[in-house]
């Protein structure tokens, strides 16, 4: 992947965020690659010759880092969901225009080969017209040994699976269906003593009529990653979402996706940067799926 170079800014209007220490682990994998390592991202995006900043931070920290990112001109790959809530989401789309930078979240199953394939059997009619899909995401969590203890926490994490896997599907269903028109649901906490919910039930009407469902838990012991699309004349069958089948009326058909599950999103960002290429996941779509959590996430 080509290396991004550009010339160093910084905006002193900067604000301020927690600052967290590189443990030891992460500064000796810097050591490997023969790469500097900061405890502070003020020092990082002064001192550093790199053009572009990948957020990877609990939610809360999203929008003052990508903020300060975009300011101090860098480009910036943002981890998902895109922000505690779609204002402050907005604030960070509105610094990339501001910037002319270019802001990407990390929503990298629009970037499926099988996604691809199911759109291209969808819009040439393989099941007439697309009315309706659904989508079920359900595991077990429960941080007990304080492993990712973050999620639980709503200041931290914003919500529990609403937020944490129910964003990637409302995301894949937007990308598919088209802009969200209306959206309700409902959390609850139903099996965890956690702060945050333990499922969700999302439901959108799109732009052109098509209705989608996403449902997620943490509290199954039977784990499902289920996604159907279905239209008037058969279905499309994608489950388990991130396997390789791909079910259609005519046919079965086997798309895995890459070994490196990241990989595209991160080649398909650095390609918008460098080469003007179409941003297939953005700050502008993201502001879609927060829009829609935030239906759901209201008092």
């Amino acid at each position: 992947m080509p290396s991004l170079q550009r010339k160093q800014l910084r905006d002193e209007t900067t604000p301020k965020w927690p600052k967290t220490d590189v443990n030891c682990e992460r500064q000796a994998k810097a050591e490997r690659y023969a790469v500097p390592a900061w405890t502070d991202l003020d020092a990082a995006l002064l001192h550093s010759a790199a053009d572009a900043v990948y957020i990877s931070t609990p939610v809360f920290l999203h929008a003052p880092q990508t903020i300060a990112a975009l300011r101090a001109a860098k480009h910036v790959l943002c981890e998902k969901p895109m922000a505690l809530h779609y204002a402050e989401a907005l604030t960070m789309q509105q610094a990339a225009a501001e910037t002319g930078r270019t802001l990407g979240v990390a929503y990298y199953r629009r970037m499926y080969p099988k996604v691809a394939r199911a759109k291209e059997l969808m819009e040439a009619g393989a099941v007439g017209r697309p009315v309706f899909a659904e989508a079920t995401s359900h595991d077990w969590f429960y941080p007990a040994d304080g492993f990712r203890a973050w999620l639980v926490d709503p200041a931290v994490a914003g919500g529990g699976p609403l937020y944490d896997i129910a964003s990637h599907r409302i995301d894949l269903m937007n990308y598919l269906f088209g802009q969200p028109m209306r959206a309700s649901g409902y959390r609850s906490t139903l099996v965890h003593p956690i702060q945050v919910e333990d499922n969700a039930t999302v439901m959108i009407e799109h732009a052109g009529s098509v209705r989608s469902l996403v449902d997620v838990r943490w509290h199954s012991r039977v784990p499902r990653d289920e996604f159907r699309i279905r239209g008037t004349e058969g279905e499309l069958d994608l489950t388990p979402l991130n396997g390789p089948e791909l079910v259609h009326p005519g046919g079965a058909e086997q798309v895995p996706a890459p070994a490196n599950l990241h990989y595209p999103c991160v080649e398909n960002f650095v390609a918008a940067v460098l080469d003007k290429a179409d941003l297939r996941s953005s700050g502008a779509t993201a502001l879609l799926t927060e829009w829609v959590i935030g239906q759901v996430a209201q008092p």
